[in-house]
């Protein structure tokens, strides 16, 4: 049985549409748009490399093997321009220092494991590695300070927002939010407003 999908290209096509206020529509066309290299702004090349390594393995994309959502250059941006929620756990340091520190854990845990770096691992070695840092216990002299749960809860949550704040993933799972100028009317079950996706299968 086939899995009902949403038609390639109807969220990008509702960007050209009345339905878009302009500051969202330049925002989320800016990301379409985003050039395939980057440069970090903050983070080292290495630590900022490392970053993509770790978004790739929490975030993987099989369908785009040649161009993946980028999720690493948009923490980095975040942290060279110092916004932040405006809140942070009292139990980690100041954003761009979790981070680094964070990222070096990493790495800890990389080494201690499997005796290397996080990025010469296998996928499955990867993935092992970030198990144990997700499951709040993981080897290495950094989560002695640094609380690996929290750490961990935080990146996973930039990571996600970053992710469904870019237009091809809005796209598969049907999210036209976005698209909210004329109001929405049709709020009863099964409802369906004209500019919504209609389902394939």
């Amino acid at each position: 049985m086939s899995v009902p999908t949403y038609p390639n290209g109807t969220v990008r096509a509702l960007l050209a549409t009345e339905h878009v206020s302009e500051a969202t529509r330049a925002a989320l066309q800016s990301r379409l748009d985003a050039p395939a290299a980057y440069e970090p702004q903050l983070l080292a090349p290495e630590t900022f490399a490392l970053l993509e390594a770790v978004a790739g393995r929490l975030f993987p994309q099989p369908d785009r093997p040649d161009n993946p959502i980028a999720l690493a250059p948009a923490v980095d941006q975040r942290l060279a321009e110092g916004r932040a929620d405006g809140w942070r756990y009292d139990a980690l340091p100041p954003d761009r220092e979790a981070v680094r520190m964070g990222l070096g854990g990493i790495n800890e845990i990389a080494q201690e494991l499997f005796q290397a770096d996080f990025m010469a691992l296998s996928a499955e070695q990867q993935d092992a590695a970030l198990q144990a840092l997700a499951d709040g216990n993981p080897p290495g002299t950094t989560w002695q300070t640094l609380d690996a749960g929290r750490f961990f809860e935080e990146l996973l949550a930039e990571l996600t927002e970053n992710y469904y704040a870019h237009p091809l993933a809005q796209e598969e799972i049907g999210y036209v939010g976005m698209a909210d100028l004329p109001a929405w009317t049709k709020i009863g079950l099964n409802e369906r407003e004209e500019r919504e996706l209609k389902l394939s299968s």
